[in-house]
């Protein structure tokens, strides 16, 4: 079957399509439908009921195809999701007026992809505290850690301090081998691999040794103020309400800070004792923060994993 949608210039087939048809691959993996290109026609083997859809989101694609906008298979699945939801509107101008946070070590651009994602960048450069909540996958500290480095660049900030509650080790760190930082590496993996792809291993463990970017565990941030700083609080369901307290009221001035973390998976034992549940409700109504809530429109996985989840959430109900 043929869309309506038609293809007016060659050269953006390369865009639409994808590298080795990846873009293409996506309706087959997410919606079990064949897409392909013939000439400047689009062919599908969908059923009626699903032609609407496939319009609607062609629409988009070769748009942006022909306004030689970059996309990839991610941008893909996350233009079908919203298609689903009847939510394609500003769309193409997240795309097409997108603003790159920076470049990092390999050269590759880093933008916001979604629209919470936009808005949780705008809060980070306009609000001294912004709370990044939501599932898993939705990039939180990913972006947090792009745009506290291009604080560092840009020289608004003197130093970068990443956190985040060692649950898994009780933080009762005396038992584990080891010197302070084999001790807690384990645990802050996650904060390493975004600064390494931000500015390469060699710049970070330069940074590092010079004291311009510190990673510690919550515990060590007692007793200080933070100033000309970028603060990122990550994993933050797992503070407790005095250490969530304890870390808010360290913050200096001329310095942000970024608290990241979803709600709903707190490792402690008493999830109705997380600093986060409890500063989201105390915090919510105030004027000079920003509270950024991210949904499952943010997460965009490879629709193998998608499908997995939607397997287990029937296997769970």
């Amino acid at each position: 079957m043929k869309l309506n949608q038609q293809i007016h210039h060659a050269e953006s087939i390369s865009r639409l399509v994808g590298v080795q048809d990846r873009n293409l691959l996506v309706f087959k993996q997410y919606l079990g439908v064949s897409v392909s290109i013939r000439g400047s026609e689009i062919i599908t083997d969908a059923k009626p009921d699903m032609l609407l859809l496939l319009e609607a989101i062609f629409a988009v694609l070769i748009k942006l195809a022909e306004h030689q906008i970059q996309f990839n298979e991610r941008d893909v699945m996350y233009i079908i999701k919203l298609a689903e939801k009847d939510e394609l509107k500003g769309v193409f101008d997240l795309y097409k007026h997108r603003e790159k946070i920076l470049i990092n070590d390999q050269g590759k651009s880093i933008y916001p992809k979604t629209f919470n994602q936009k808005d949780y960048i705008k809060a980070i450069e306009s609000f001294d505290l912004t709370f990044g909540v939501g599932p898993a996958g939705t990039g939180k500290t990913y972006l947090a850690v792009a745009a506290a480095v291009r604080e560092l660049k840009s020289g608004k900030v003197k130093k970068l301090i990443l956190t985040r509650p060692v649950v898994e080790a009780g933080e009762s760190l005396g038992f584990l081998p080891g010197d302070l930082k084999e001790k807690v590496d384990p645990y802050l993996v996650p904060l390493y691999d975004a600064l390494y792809e931000m500015l390469g291993v060699q710049t970070t463990m330069s940074l590092l040794e010079k004291g311009v970017i510190e990673i510690a565990p919550l515990a060590y941030m007692r007793g200080r103020t933070l100033e000309n700083a970028c603060v990122i609080l990550d994993e933050a369901q797992n503070t407790t309400k005095a250490q969530m307290k304890m870390f808010l009221t360290r913050l200096g001035f001329a310095s942000k800070m970024i608290v990241t973390g979803d709600p709903s998976q707190t490792d402690l034992k008493n999830s109705r004792e997380s600093g986060l549940n409890q500063v989201l409700e105390i915090l919510k109504d105030m004027e000079d923060i920003r509270i950024i809530t991210f949904d499952k429109l943010d997460v965009v996985r490879h629709p193998l994993v998608q499908h997995i989840l939607e397997r287990y959430d029937k296997h769970e109900s």
